[in-house]
């Protein structure tokens, strides 16, 4: 079921379907909810997932000079809260996974359980700062167009861009419909977000890492380096995926996630 709520003094789009045990999928930037279709569709069989459109993307709003990833960790409480879940395994894609480290943080009493998918606990290099803070001045610039072509794509293996077209092009085509300046404010947060390495250090959760070796965002060495800082956490390397793992190779991310609720 999808619908709108009004939280936080914004309104959202909230998907909620299945039953049993709450998974939470939150996308990451310049993506939707819809992003999530068929991975929906199947841990819905077993497990009941809610996901959103997050504050700045798709049809949500977001408040210019709040939206930060505390803000969006409030967010998903809210509606956590509205739909009665006390409860949840929360995923996070990329900046998604930025909100999940936030929200792990702030209600470890709801967070049974972390996945970063595609992420880092890292605040933003100088280097990545700059390559933001260029983005924002291309999309105020009316270039979002040329920004989706180029980062789009880039998300999956180079040796996949081609088989799957048509997922780049939908993902494409959905994130024209947010507010640019909805953009720009997720670029923000980003851009100014804190290191959580400290909090993963100590974090009682269980903790699941899901890398693309293929990665072109995440490079391999980083992902080695994250896997020999945290030999507490579980990982999952997908041999044959860049940063859309759970799009490039659905069926093993299926498998690592059901495993994390599971055990």
């Amino acid at each position: 079921m999808d619908f709108f709520t009004t939280t936080n003094g914004i309104a959202m789009r909230v998907s909620d379907t299945g039953k049993g045990k709450t998974i939470v999928l939150l996308h990451g930037y310049l993506e939707t909810m819809d992003v999530w279709e068929n991975t929906i569709a199947e841990l819905s069989k077993n497990f009941r997932i809610i996901a959103v459109d997050l504050p700045g993307h798709g049809l949500s709003g977001f408040i210019e000079g709040a939206t930060t990833m505390d803000f969006m960790a409030d967010c998903i409480k809210s509606i956590l809260d509205k739909q009665q879940i006390s409860e949840c395994f929360i995923v996070g894609h990329s900046m998604g996974g930025y909100v999940a480290l936030a929200f792990a943080k702030k209600y470890s009493e709801t967070a049974k359980a972390l996945c970063l998918l595609s992420s880092t606990p890292n605040a933003d290099t100088e280097q990545k700062k700059n390559d933001r803070n260029r983005e924002i001045e291309m999309i105020r610039a009316g270039k979002l167009e040329l920004i989706l072509k180029t980062n789009i794509s880039r998300g999956f293996a180079d040796i996949n861009v081609k088989k799957f077209d048509e997922e780049i092009f939908a993902i494409e085509d959905t994130a024209t419909v947010a507010d640019t300046n909805g953009i720009i404010a997720c670029l923000q947060a980003m851009k100014t977000r804190e290191d959580m390495n400290d909090f993963v250090k100590t974090i009682q959760q269980k903790t699941l890492f899901i890398f693309g070796k293929l990665d072109n965002y995440i490079t391999f060495d980083i992902a080695e380096n994250i896997m020999q800082k945290y030999p507490q956490a579980t990982f999952a390397i997908l041999n044959n995926s860049g940063h859309n793992g759970f799009i490039e190779q659905p069926e093993e991310t299926i498998k690592a996630l059901t495993k994390m609720v599971s055990d």
